[in-house]
């Protein structure tokens, strides 16, 4: 979100020191220094004139507030010595006249009374003299934040919110190897290919591997958050580094012993800080809980939980919902399991392992495809991976049914065989009712999957050379409850 900034001040010194930090802003675009309070009320009445103009011309309103109220500034400075209006009386007549602004008063006595008096007056915050970058950079985020929650009452779109309104999204392995940080970093850079913001986040605090997938070498990581207890725009440009694709990246240390610095408390504020700045905030939690990826999960408004359809990984895969459930961090009805490296002779098949996890099963799956991935991995440039890739395609459509960018093949559906290719793409023949099962097979469920008494659905990829219905229920039998063996 781009701040709008008009400073009202009329001591030349301060002036110029305030204008010269206002550019260094992330996402700041102040406007020329206004030097009196006539100035001032006079430069926003003509903004909000230029927008009511607009509005009755039929111009189009931006994200559906009012074009009057778009047009004003989001943050208005007053210096303590504006005239010829007194600074106070000024803010509170701006208040009045302008709500859908947010005032901060810049003052050399920033005490208790005189904060006081502010507040009453409307001001949202103070800014003591001499200015410091980190203090003025707060204020204006904050001001900024309340400006655009106002106006979304004013104009009834919920869509205009900024600030902490940035989709976070958690990726945690059901165990060691089954492609997380694989999936979270082609995630990230689909939603980045797409045009959104994006925060990489690499919460595996023991073993993260996400500057090795991406060739990053940095001495920052997310441990240098931990002891921070207010995260300015600085610090936080400080510690994200900005990868050559478009993610800003924050790394888990390379001592694997001082991930036990980022608490629950610090995860919290970390990815708070995270999603006032980018548009989608993408975490690897890694497959081991600790308290940081905990809190990042349960914060999270799309928990994925990837896993590969073995015997092993479906139960650690359980195991893991089941550990979310006992310390009350996440329902096993809100997770979305990712079923990676799925081939058409698969015994498990993503239904299954929904039943055998109690979770939703994402309707795109991953097939199994590591020789396409081998060359990028080796080389840790991930970015690099073939567009024509059948693992990146398949993420890319997992990103858009996620609603991380926009997919037309995803809005239009996949469940018809003739509008999906198959995994290991070949087309599909047509299949016709009551047509007669191919030279030794058998009627009903693979091995397996059922009891095979008695004819019913074929399996979704046919059945299995050298199976036969009758050789009983395999490991996990859908007509019993699942368990543990």
């Amino acid at each position: 979100m781009t701040i709008r900034i008009l400073p009202a001040i009329g001591d030349p010194d301060a002036a110029r020191a305030v204008s010269s930090l206002l550019h260094q802003l992330p996402d700041a675009e102040p406007a020329p220094t206004v030097g009196d309070s006539a100035a001032l009320l006079h430069a926003l009445a003509g903004a909000a004139a230029q927008g009511a103009g607009a509005a009755a011309a039929g111009a189009p309103s931006v994200a559906g507030q009012p074009s009057a109220v778009e047009a004003l500034p989001e943050v208005v400075l007053v210096h303590e010595r504006i005239g010829p209006t007194p600074a106070l009386e000024l803010i509170r007549e701006v208040a009045l006249r302008f709500p859908a602004v947010g005032v901060v008063l810049i003052t050399t006595d920033a005490g208790p009374a005189l904060f006081s008096a502010a507040m009453d007056a409307g001001a949202r915050g103070i800014v003591g003299m001499p200015l410091g970058y980190d203090e003025l950079a707060a204020r204006v985020q904050a001001a900024a934040q309340w400006s655009a929650g106002v106006r979304v009452h004013l104009g009834g779109s919920p869509e205009a919110v900024s600030g902490p309104a940035g989709t976070l999204v958690t990726v945690t392995g059901a165990k060691g190897g089954v492609g997380t940080t694989v999936t979270a970093v082609q995630l990230a850079l689909a939603a980045r290919t797409a045009g959104r913001s994006v925060a990489l986040v690499d919460l595996d605090l023991q073993s993260g591997d996400v500057a090795s997938y991406l060739d990053v070498q940095f001495r920052r990581s997310v441990v240098d958050l931990a002891g921070i207890q207010d995260i300015s725009v600085r610090v936080l440009q400080d510690a994200v580094h900005d990868h050559h694709t478009g993610l800003g990246l924050l790394l888990a240390p390379e001592e694997g012993e001082r991930g036990e610095e980022v608490d629950d408390r610090a995860a919290r504020q970390i990815i708070g800080a995270l999603r006032s700045r980018y548009e989608v905030v993408l975490v690897d939690c890694g497959s081991q809980m600790q308290s940081a990826n905990a809190a990042a999960v349960e914060l999270a408004d799309l928990a994925l939980l990837v896993t590969t359809p073995d015997v092993v990984a479906v139960r650690a895969a359980k195991r893991q919902v089941r550990l979310w459930d006992r310390l009350q961090i996440r329902k096993a009805e809100d997770t979305t399991t990712v079923v990676n490296r799925l081939t058409r002779n698969t015994e498990i098949q993503p239904p299954l392992v929904a039943k055998a996890t109690g979770t939703q099963v994402a309707r795109t799956h991953v097939p199994a495809a590591f020789k396409e991935l081998q060359p990028c991995v080796d080389a840790g440039r991930m970015q690099d991976l073939d567009s024509r890739s059948t693992v990146k395609q398949a993420l890319c459509a997992l990103a858009g049914e996620l609603g991380l960018v926009d997919s037309p093949s995803v809005r239009q559906g996949r469940g018809s065989h003739r509008a999906r290719p198959t995994l290991t793409g070949r087309k599909r023949k047509a299949v016709t009712p009551g047509a007669a099962p191919a030279s030794g097979g058998v009627p009903g469920q693979a091995s397996g999957l059922a009891s095979g008494a008695g004819p019913g659905p074929g399996p979704r990829f046919g059945v299995r050379r050298g199976s036969a219905a009758a050789a009983g229920p395999g490991p996990f039998d859908p007509s019993g409850p699942y368990e543990e063996g």
